[in-house]
């Protein structure tokens, strides 16, 4: 895949394409319908695919104190569209000069002249341009004159509810990540380098594996019974606890740590992947670090319970 980084790094031979255009936020399910009716459509024109997302998301420049959590960073969103086989993604730039330019400046000058669109797909809410005052029967009209069609996909579902990353980021916060699971086609995970932390855990017999977490990158607090991958010989499973450490102290950083189970080597400088599986509790603080201990004791009872109840079935 094919990342082009800006509208100065479009070339002569990026011209011609099927092209979508949103945040793809999670890349979900519903999202995924959108990339299986690109890709068709790609091939039946025998032309590329295209992916135009904005970095960053319109709202957390325009609103920043507004803008919800991700649920996934930049680029764990190019690895999942990676795999979902698009041909080259689009990152533009999100700034003053972007919010300022009027829809039909956007369609005519990027769309049109720098891509050579065929066919646009855009989702059922699509708005865009200064104002927000883009939407499909703009484009509509200006793919008419400008020889490129735009279709609109319709909504894909979850029970009785639309799928889309505010119902995603819903599920996360309120622990149902089952819900999560079902409308994102996988489990919720996070990446990151393992780093070192205070050493406290391993004189409480519970080391873990710390990664940093920027806080409007992850919509989940509390502790979970987690896989992790990225590690030899593994995947591994483990407790891991979300939070700011309120019994150890007041962290300036959201800190994901997991205790992986029966893992006891040192991984500094690995990159790792944690995928949430349960939530077992909400992130609390305690009187002492010994009530903290006698806790986390119970977590892991609870999370080897779990485990040989996912054996037996």
């Amino acid at each position: 895949m094919q990342v082009i980084r800006g509208q100065h790094n479009i070339r002569a031979q990026h011209r011609g394409c099927v092209a979508t255009i949103g945040n793809f936020d999670g890349v979900h399910l519903g999202h995924v319908a959108v990339l299986t009716a690109l890709k068709a459509q790609a091939a039946a024109y025998q032309l590329p695919t295209l992916v135009v997302i904005f970095e960053p998301q319109p709202l957390e420049y325009l609103c920043p104190a507004e803008a919800p959590v991700r649920l996934t960073r930049l680029a764990d969103k190019l690895a999942l569209l990676q795999q979902q086989g698009i041909d080259r993604v689009l990152v533009l730039r999100f700034d003053q000069a972007c919010a300022h330019q009027t829809a039909a400046a956007f369609i005519q000058q990027l769309l049109v002249t720098r891509l050579g669109v065929r066919h646009l797909y855009v989702g059922d809410d699509f708005q865009f341009g200064r104002g927000r005052q883009g939407n499909l029967a703009l484009l509509q009209q200006m793919g008419a004159e400008q020889g490129f069609a735009v279709e609109r996909l319709a909504t894909v579902s979850a029970g009785a509810e639309r799928i889309s990353s505010t119902r995603i980021r819903a599920a996360l916060a309120q622990g149902d990540l089952t819900l999560a699971r079902r409308c994102l086609g996988r489990h919720y995970s996070l990446r990151g380098r393992v780093q070192h932390g205070d050493q406290r855990g391993r004189t409480w017999d519970f080391p873990t594996l710390n990664l940093p977490v920027l806080e409007h990158h992850c919509p989940l607090r509390g502790v979970y019974l987690v896989e992790v991958t990225g590690i030899p010989s593994g995947p591994y499973v483990g407790v891991a606890n979300v939070g700011w450490r309120p019994t150890v102290a007041a962290d300036l950083v959201l800190l994901l740590e997991v205790h992986v189970l029966d893992f006891a080597q040192e991984i500094y400088g690995l990159p790792v992947q944690v995928h949430f599986q349960t939530r077992l509790r909400a992130e609390q603080k305690f009187d002492s670090f010994t009530a903290l201990q006698k806790q986390i004791q119970r977590d892991v009872q609870q999370a080897r319970l779990l485990l040989a109840a996912q054996d037996a079935v």
